[in-house]
């Protein structure tokens, strides 16, 4: 998943000048954030928060990254799969 943030603050197309892509563009210019969080917080569609990011990326006023937070419910059991795989590589010795 990929997180955006804004480099400069872009001139808005009258079809743009709704609150909510302020407010994407308020919390894009504080921190990387990703389409779903985008959408969360405008309470825009998905489809619509894509076109404006792609609208952004034409400009050339976004940075962007993979994210650094997991996106797996299965994240948090991590851990154990590296204690199973050292259990299972360290076979006991026979006495």
């Amino acid at each position: 998943m990929k997180e955006y943030r804004l480099t400069a603050w872009p001139e808005l197309a009258p079809p743009f000048h709704r609150t909510a892509y302020r407010r994407m563009l308020s919390d894009m210019s504080h921190r990387f954030v990703s389409l779903l969080q985008l959408a969360e917080t405008s309470g825009l569609k998905r489809h619509e928060v894509r076109s404006f990011v792609e609208m952004l990326e034409s400009r050339d006023v976004l940075m962007e990254r993979e994210s650094r937070t997991p996106d797996s419910q299965f994240w948090s059991l991590r851990p154990l799969g590296g204690w199973i795989r050292r259990a299972i590589a360290s076979v006991p010795h026979d006495r």
